[in-house]
């Protein structure tokens, strides 16, 4: 069964373009035009991916995120006219998991689409990982610790999860962010700090707040 990617751009041609280009590469391709029931048309059509437009009419893409990430971790790209650095950090650290900037490729777009969806759907399955009391399971998508859920973005799950597999080894941001988007992300080295105030509060009350260290001017580790 093909790929369902759900277009959520309110400039028909853009949208039309993108859903052409990923319909050629066997993607099955949605397109919807407004803010307003964006949410739940993702609830309806239960894609496997959303290229998402910030700049939309009555809901932006940004409040838009905001609600899907509440509830679902499918993977988000944001689409938008805006450049400035503070936009892509807000977008990302509501849990987006890609940003590009118009003008863009198309083929660009579905080259990061492909890459987004490789992240989520690994070719060889990660194993259960444990790190003190939290147990992290790639193919579910789950962190417990305790017998209770820890209700993670995207983001903050493959901070944790890439850590943990390599407790005591000191991850530069620059790691990090490779870790998180499968390539160097110019420019996001501060929301690695962001990502990991909030890992941290979330973990805190199983595991205290130490599990994560900071090694000044260089990065993070997990220190068992």
């Amino acid at each position: 069964m093909n790929k369902k990617i759900l277009i959520i751009e309110d400039e028909e041609e853009i949208a039309l373009l993108l859903k052409d280009y990923l319909t050629e590469s066997s993607f099955d391709a949605m397109v919807h035009h407004t803010g307003s029931d964006a949410v739940a048309m993702i609830d309806k059509h239960t894609p496997d991916a959303v290229l998402l437009d910030v700049m939309l009419p009555v809901v932006n893409g940004l409040e838009i995120c905001k609600q899907v990430r509440k509830k679902s971790s499918v993977p988000i790209i944001m689409l938008t006219a805006k450049v400035e650095e503070i936009d892509r950090l807000i977008g990302l650290e509501l849990g987006a998991d890609d940003y590009i900037c118009k003008p863009f490729s198309p083929r660009e777009v579905v080259a990061r689409v492909k890459a987004v969806l490789r992240r989520f759907n690994p070719e060889t399955p990660v194993k259960t990982v444990t790190v003190d009391c939290i147990t992290i399971c790639p193919e579910l998508y789950k962190v417990t610790a305790k017998g209770e859920d820890i209700v993670l973005t995207r983001s903050e799950f493959m901070l944790l999860l890439n850590m943990a597999k390599s407790p005591g080894r000191v991850f530069s941001r620059s790691d990090l962010i490779s870790s998180v988007h499968g390539y160097e992300f110019e420019g996001y080295e501060r929301t690695v700090d962001s990502h990991i105030k909030n890992l941290r509060k979330k973990i805190a009350p199983y595991v205290g707040e130490n599990l994560i260290q900071t090694i000044y001017g260089v990065g993070y580790k997990i220190e068992v």
